[in-house]
């Protein structure tokens, strides 16, 4: 399984910008869809992640994000996306997707990480 992460560059705070992750490969099916983010001053991070389980998806989002980000996913299509609002300097990093995948009946669930896009925003 192959992650593509894709939508990262340069804006200037209070814009907005949207990045987008696919997966190809072997899927029979994804448990979890979410981002981390990297800085240089910080550990990674979890921005954003999305569960899917019989009740549906439910999202979950770091404390510095709610309210400006959002993820949304399309199962069918393997794709996900993260819509970034009103970014502050703070946003800016690397951030990378991740997916819990199951590939085949039986399989445990394996984690796959995108290559990473770098966001930068600029006072």
């Amino acid at each position: 399984v192959q992650l593509q992460a894709s939508g990262g560059g340069l804006v200037k705070a209070g814009e907005s910008l949207r990045l987008d992750c696919t997966a190809s490969g072997r899927i029979l099916y994804i448990g979890v869809m979410g981002w981390y983010r990297q800085t240089p001053e910080k550990q990674r991070e979890l921005v954003a992640l999305v569960a899917f389980d019989n009740r549906g998806p439910t999202p979950t989002y770091a404390d510095s994000v709610k309210g400006r980000f959002t993820i949304s996913s399309d199962n069918r299509k393997n794709t996900m996306n993260l819509q970034m609002r009103s970014l502050t300097p703070e946003d800016t990093g690397v951030y990378y997707c991740y997916m819990e995948i199951q590939s085949d009946y039986g399989d445990d669930y394996a984690t796959s990480w995108g290559q990473g896009t770098l966001v930068t925003v600029s006072s």
